[in-house]
């Protein structure tokens, strides 16, 4: 009794910034039409990434054990698949399908079936799934949100960091698709990590890192970085005028 009040302990937390993570990128999918800008999905990636690995750097054995339990849980499982569920039936709903217009609601029935269905004949590594598929929906949000960028920004004022969403993406789906065939290799990932500890540390603060600087870069939505990342990355130019005195003049060339 006592070891399953400390497990459900441990894993509250979590199951609470999952909450989040989900509910967040519901209301971008479903509320927003999965209309965001480039800058504001860096800035909320980055927050989600740097409280997560500032969580896990803070509490490493509480962590441990929740993710430890998650690949068979069945609570993150039902979460992430009815919301995955959701956000993909929106997305049919919202898209512009002619060749499948007059069967449109054939895949509502379809899917949603899949969906709920899943929670019922498919719990074994449920968890593991539904994250997989929620991340698919979130990889596509971010090449959607970069291919909108690239359109909508000149060309003279398009930022390279947008490259840095859509490799992120490309690698989510990767690994989203290899966990939905084998969702067993996320309990042997798991169990590779926390053999030893310096592991999650690593991984931690490796995502503490990214975390923050995928903050840094939320200017890329004006085609520039934050003035003082830009400076160290020499997207600034320093010129000097006659009196040698520096000047610093930005990407367009102005003062």
């Amino acid at each position: 009794m006592k070891e399953q009040t400390k497990e459900s302990s441990s894993t509250l937390p979590l199951f609470g910034f999952l909450l989040a993570f989900v509910g967040v990128f519901l209301y971008v999918g479903i509320k927003m039409n999965n209309a965001i800008s480039l800058a504001n999905l860096s800035v909320l990636l980055g927050v989600f990434l740097a409280a997560l690995s500032g969580y896990s750097l803070a509490r490493p054995a509480a962590v441990g054990q929740a993710i430890r339990a998650f690949p068979r849980a069945n609570a993150p499982g039902y979460v992430l698949i009815l919301a995955a569920t959701a956000w993909f039936l929106w997305n049919i709903l919202s898209e512009d399908m002619a060749d499948y217009r007059e069967i449109k609601h054939w895949f509502y029935i379809g899917f949603g079936a899949v969906g709920i269905g899943s929670c019922i004949y498919l719990r074994d590594f449920l968890a593991v799934r539904g994250l997989a598929v929620f991340m698919l929906l979130l990889a596509k949000l971010m090449l959607d949100t970069q291919r909108h960028y690239m359109l909508e920004t000149p060309v003279a004022h398009m930022s390279e960091w947008r490259l840095v969403f859509a490799v992120w993406a490309y690698m989510i789906i990767v690994m989203s698709m290899w966990m939905v065939i084998s969702p067993w290799r996320m309990r042997d990932m798991i169990q590779w990590m926390l053999a030893k500890p310096r592991r999650l540390a690593a991984k931690g603060w490796f995502r503490l890192v990214f975390g923050i600087s995928t903050d840094c870069v939320n200017g890329v939505d004006n085609g520039h970085l934050p003035r003082f990342v830009a400076i160290a990355l020499n997207e600034k130019q320093v010129r000097w005028n006659g009196n040698q005195d520096p000047a610093i003049v930005d990407g367009n060339g102005t003062r």
